[in-house]
């Protein structure tokens, strides 16, 4: 297939990994699905898919774009120096890895991996997120949603992010794991290290070690764990995914990327979830009032919040072969980004699409994907989000920012408020 039958001259200047448009990207975004909805982005190298019917295009059909490109691309032209040689030996050491297969590629994990091996994979872990295992941690979602929320109750200034988001999701993801409650404040660190590095603004000028050091800590705390659960097990998930007696067990690199794959989506996208929902009804107080005056409204929040501030932004792809979406051809070997921020905010699907309307419905957004690789972990954060704002909504009529500045998290691919001072009215 020659160059000319693919190329795709663009009419909006977008490129998913630079954050000139990070403020407000819903109006390049509306650009982008009527001028240009299969735009090719030259400095990310990526065609950027924008329409919902072509992302749910994509997204449905595996067998012709590999998920591959979920790690590949983060690491695409990003190579160690002589300086990162340290971290690389402490990485060889502390964490025992194989630098020779490290460097190969990233081993299976269901966010990377194609058929087979993703349904196998799936299969192995997913017991361990049935809806009656998810079902049975609200009542201590609940118990911790009302601790942290103390301050808030009694008056006094508070934080939302570092005071709810962040912590409840942390807490809830390591209690799963059996980690020991002192790390905490490190599994947080380590899921910022890992998400800044490879998405945020700096992405592109930041040394490997970095990448290296924080992997190290991870590995190296996550064996022992590992190897003290194999001995002793415990009431905890890492038991279970280790356990022989319940089937077929992943190997050594595999468990580890799913624990890497649960640190990072079982904390950021929560935490984005909740406070993006936190400050889209302190913005539309018609909405909050729709809400408060009554509650079961509160899962149509979540769904609402999910469409309008998707707490992930876009996925990647690779095409398998040559293949047609949205009336041009894509080379096999080409990476896509599908932009599910865009696709939410499509008006042949949703109607008034940059109205916030927690009335919604139906709501065929895609913030968890779609498919064979729907989130896993959608049905833990769901729960997280309607029962923290269950008890937040309540509070919210009594108090305003106190900072009008919105800053956001320091990544490209996931959009959170990194801070939400709330005061008393």
């Amino acid at each position: 297939m020659s160059n000319a039958s693919w190329s795709i001259r663009p009419r909006v200047e977008f490129e998913p990994f630079s954050s000139g448009h990070w403020e407000d990207p819903y109006p390049v975004y509306r650009a982008l699905r009527e001028h240009s909805p299969v735009h090719w982005a030259p400095q990310a190298k990526l065609f950027c898919l924008s329409r919902h019917a072509d992302v749910d295009f994509v997204l449905k059909r595996p067998e012709l774009f590999s998920s591959r490109a979920m790690t590949t691309v983060m690491f695409e032209n990003k190579r160690p120096e002589l300086a990162d040689v340290p971290s690389i030996l402490r990485l060889v050491l502390r964490g025992r890895v194989d630098v020779e297969k490290f460097f190969q590629g990233p081993p299976d994990a269901i966010i990377n991996s194609d058929p087979p091996r993703h349904g196998e994979l799936r299969g192995m872990v997913s017991r361990c997120f049935t809806p009656r295992t998810i079902a049975s941690w609200e009542p201590r979602i609940r118990q911790l949603v009302n601790e942290f929320l103390a301050p808030l109750r009694a008056g006094q200034p508070f934080e939302l992010v570092s005071g709810l988001t962040v912590p409840l999701p942390v807490v809830i993801v390591t209690e799963m794991l059996g980690v020991e409650p002192e790390w905490r404040a490190d599994f947080k660190r380590w899921a910022a290290g890992f998400i800044t590095f490879a998405t945020g603004a700096g992405r592109e000028s930041r040394p490997m070690r970095e990448f290296f050091d924080v992997l190290t800590e991870f590995r190296a705390y996550m064996r022992t764990l590992v190897e003290k659960r194999r001995r002793e097990p415990q009431d905890d998930l890492i038991s279970v995914l280790v356990d022989p007696a319940h089937g077929q067990l992943l190997d050594e690199e595999e468990l580890f990327s799913f624990i890497h794959t649960l640190l990072l989506g079982g904390n950021e996208t929560t935490t984005n979830l909740i406070g993006n929902a936190a400050a889209a009804l302190l913005d539309h107080p018609e909405q909050l009032a729709l809400v408060r005056d009554a509650p079961e409204r509160i899962p149509g929040l979540v769904e609402e919040s999910l469409r309008w501030e998707s707490p992930v932004q876009f996925t990647l792809r690779s095409a398998v072969e040559d293949v047609r979406v949205g009336g041009a051809c894509l080379p096999a070997g080409s990476n896509i980004a599908l932009l599910l921020g865009a696709a939410n905010r499509d008006e042949r699907v949703f109607k008034e699409p940059d109205r916030f309307d927690v009335m919604r419905t139906p709501s065929p957004h895609r913030a968890f994907g779609f498919g064979i690789h729907h989130c896993l972990g959608a049905g833990l954060a769901r729960l997280e989000a309607r029962v923290a704002l269950e008890e937040l909504v309540p509070l919210l009529p009594g108090v305003r920012r106190a900072d009008t500045r919105r800053e956001y998290v320091d990544s490209l691919m996931m959009r959170g408020l990194a801070r939400l001072p709330l005061v008393p009215r």
